[in-house]
């Protein structure tokens, strides 16, 4: 059964895998339990808690799709990545209107005409004051 709260160790998990593998290949010889454990110093209880809790989890990931990407979930991701230069804007020329000494208009592209048209107006008919 997997704990909640606690994160799970990659490297003891391994371990006992490995423990139970070779006590499976033992097995075949008659060998008990108690005596591999004894002949490799590890502790019974231990053994028999992480033979069940690993057929719990073997069980538990054969019901459960495989990630998207094929790797266990308890590995990092890698995401391709491919760095693209930014855009450069086109180059936008703009129009200038030189009405006088000290006087520039400047005139975007995609600019409104009447707007333009209603400003040349107004600047030509003088100072208001």
């Amino acid at each position: 059964m997997v704990r909640q709260g606690r994160e799970r160790d990659g490297a003891k998990e391994r371990f006992w895998r490995d423990v139970i593998q070779r006590w499976q290949r033992w097995q075949q010889s008659g060998q008990t339990i108690r005596a591999f454990c004894q002949e490799h110093g590890l502790s019974e209880p231990s053994f028999h808690a992480w033979r069940r809790t690993i057929a719990e989890r073997d069980q538990q990931a054969s019901r459960t799709p495989p990630p998207l990407d094929g790797r266990p979930d308890d590995l990092p991701a890698f995401v391709p990545l491919r760095v693209a230069s930014a855009p450069i804007p086109p180059t936008t020329s703009a129009l200038e209107v030189v009405v006088g000494p000290g006087r520039v208009i400047r005139v975007s592209p995609g600019f409104d005409a009447a707007t333009l048209r209603h400003l040349l107006a107004a600047l030509e008919e003088g100072p208001s004051c």
